[in-house]
């Protein structure tokens, strides 16, 4: 190929606008025009020329891709347009109350049906049609600026088409491919794994140095323009075929649908096919296409009421199990757990799994050596589903559960009416690590930054043994940003977060503190029935076992709980520590033909979804439950009623209908 020059940066320009044109179609459009062996010639000269040349180097060169801009630190970005969150979704009956939500405020909405990429959420910035900044989500209002990084990746067009200004927002992940190809890397040096390519993908977007990233083989989607209305978009799909003029990289199996029927099918098709996609997904975005439509919607405090995000059912793969192993948990209870051959779920490497209890472990005849399916539990925690008995060659070890904590050697005690064994020794380091694990967890106290890590290493060194410590940390600042791998910005980081849990509401404290059988739910139900702490620790048994979901076995574990002496030095330390002891919840609005009574619902509500109704029953003082039984108090009636309706006439059970429901509701 020869291109008259007439001087170098007439070559330059000639040189940048066929190598980018060569990109956008190998990489978007996937039908090249030239070939690898005249690219990489063309680049060869560019470079050279640009060596020479210095002062002429263009801001979208293609040889910026290379890598090599390295810098000190992650500066903070504000987005002018919140980046929120999508609701996520997991069943048919969520999708549906979804549309009936959109129903109520636009007739006859149309949806646009996108794949949700596995990846992170990017935000790229063009002036004049030059990419000028590129940035992570963040919170939704701050992120980080990751520039240097996202010039590198090939699919992202250092500049447009048109001399533009715009914002575009997408994802950023790493094929499957790549990331294969990336963790041999890794394997054949010694080094780390990653998980997943999303992980993956993560890390490399946050590395300083450049060079890493553009190492990696990165790719985007992108799917969102904040300003469409500034470009005279009407709707989403249209927003999706002006990126594509622009030259950006849209995912081409998005799909314009007229009901929620199609929309049920675009996702039935879609999680049959999605293990044949070069690249992770594990949903489906349902986006309200009209944008007058999206605005008479409008949003939440968090996220978008135009949009939702259906998330695939666990998945089940077939694997060795290798060996049965015992955790200690932080009530000391022993929990065998599977070391599995490692192999790919849900997009990560697992290697590990649950096995319950010994109970669980008997009636499956789990035996080692077996080739078993696995499955998340709720995409977070795998577990063993079943052996493949066809599988056996007859060399498998039928399981044996040990006698002694694996930490402490304590003997281990199975209790009356329970199913596992407990190592109770108060003291055992295993039981001590995950209770401080537990308390500053996401759902308990929410103490950011404390993972298992970090407590393990702060438990080792003496910093943390009770969860009052925590509280304490403050005091031995200097010591902890001398520690290797923190400094005074992460350690100022983790006292703020600390400081910012004395004020949480009295449930995330009951939850954190780790009494057995009081789950987050159990925890929530005390704290709006006592509404401070010390009310608590004076109740009987006889009160709390009139509390609905308070059974006699959760009442006896609360009040032995408070009975222990070191469990009273502990709330005793937080409140001198002013952590918050009462309950700051919403109050509900108590009407007698509610509370404490448990309603079922079932069929079709026409003045409001089915979640809008079950959230007015919690707030006038009532209960849901999903199924029929003497204990129901109240079945709610909508259109098209299924079995739950003969079920309640059989019991005698009240009835309601939608207008009766409402009308009560305002009593």
């Amino acid at each position: 190929m020869v291109i008259k020059m007439d001087n170098v940066k007439q070559r330059i320009d000639e040189l940048v606008k066929i190598l980018n044109k060569a990109s956008y179609e190998y990489y978007t459009l996937d039908n090249p025009s030239i070939t690898d062996q005249e690219y990489d010639s063309l680049m060869d000269e560019l470079i050279k020329l640009e060596t020479n040349n210095p002062s002429l180097v263009r801001v979208d060169s293609p040889t910026v891709r290379i890598g090599g801009e390295v810098i000190s630190e992650f500066k903070k970005v504000t987005h002018e347009v919140p980046m929120m969150s999508l609701g996520d979704i997991f069943n048919e009956e969520e999708l549906i109350d979804f549309d009936e939500k959109v129903k109520k405020v636009v007739s006859n909405p149309e949806y646009v049906c996108e794949l949700k990429i596995d990846g992170l959420s990017v935000s790229l910035i063009y002036e004049n049609g030059k990419l000028v900044r590129a940035a992570t989500r963040g919170d939704g209002t701050v992120g980080e600026d990751i520039t240097h990084n996202v010039r590198t990746i090939k699919n992202v067009p250092l500049s447009l088409p048109e001399d533009i200004d715009i914002e575009v927002r997408g994802e950023i992940y790493m094929p499957l491919s790549s990331f294969e190809k990336l963790n041999e890397e890794r394997k054949a040096k010694g080094e780390k794994e990653f998980a997943n390519p999303r992980n993956a993908a993560a890390g490399s977007v946050r590395q300083l140095d450049s060079k890493i990233a553009s190492e990696r083989n990165l790719s985007t989607f992108m799917y969102h323009i904040p300003t469409p209305k500034n470009y005279n978009l009407k709707n989403q799909y249209d927003s999706l075929e002006f990126m594509k003029k622009l030259t950006l990289t849209v995912n081409p199996n998005i799909k314009k649908v007229n009901d929620i029927k199609e929309v049920i099918d675009y996702i039935n098709y879609w999680d049959k096919k999605r293990k044949e996609l070069p690249y992770d997904i594990d949903g489906i975005v349902i986006k309200v296409n009209n944008y007058n439509d999206q605005e008479r919607l409008g949003v939440t405090a968090k996220v978008p009421k135009w949009a939702i995000a259906y998330k695939f059912p666990a998945e089940e793969v077939l694997t060795k199990l290798k060996d049965i192993e015992f955790c200690v948990g932080r009530t000391g209870k022993i929990t065998p757990r599977a070391d599995l051959d490692p192999v790919r779920l849900s997009g990560s490497i697992v290697r590990s799994a649950t096995l319950n209890n010994q109970d669980y472990i008997k009636e499956k005849d789990i035996r080692i050596g077996d080739i078993v399916s696995i499955r998340k539990a709720g995409e977070i925690i795998p577990e063993v589903v079943e052996v493949k008995f066809e599988r056996r060659t007859g060399e498998e070890t039928p399981f044996k559960m040990i006698e002694n904590c694996p930490i402490c050697g304590s003997k281990l005690v199975k209790k009356e009416g329970e199913v596992a064994y407990f190592c109770l020794n108060t003291y055992c380091d295993a039981r001590n690590i995950e209770s401080l694990i537990h308390y500053a967890s996401r759902d308990a106290m929410n103490i950011e930054g404390f993972g298992e890590r970090i407590v393990e290493d702060f438990y080792n060194m003496g910093y943390l043994k009770t969860i009052s410590d925590y509280y304490t940390l403050k005091d031995s600042k200097d010591e902890l940003m001398e520690l290797e791998g923190f400094g005074e910005k992460s350690i100022s980081n983790l006292l703020e977060n600390i400081e910012n849990s004395k004020n949480n509401s009295l449930e995330k404290l009951i939850f954190g503190l780790g009494i057995k059988h009081v789950g987050k739910k159990t925890a929530k139900i005390l704290s709006e029935y006592y509404n401070s702490l010390d009310k608590l620790m004076n109740t009987s048994i006889e009160e709390l076992s009139t509390i609905p979901d308070i059974g006699d076995i959760i009442a006896k574990s609360i009040l032995d709980y408070f009975n222990t002496e070191k469990n009273i030095k502990l709330i005793n330390d937080l409140k001198d520590n002013n952590v918050n002891m009462t309950y700051i919840g919403k109050e509900k609005n108590i009407n007698e033909l509610f509370l404490d009574k448990t309603f079922v619902l079932t069929g079709t509500l026409e003045k409001m979804t089915r979640n809008e109704a079950k959230d007015l029953i919690e707030t006038l003082g009532g209960k849901n439950t999903s199924s029929v039984s003497k204990k129901t108090d109240v079945v709610i009636v909508g259109s098209s009623p299924g079995s739950k309706y003969d079920d309640a006439l059989k019991l005698g059970i009240t009835i309601w209908d939608e207008d009766e429901f409402i009308n009560n509701s305002r009593r």
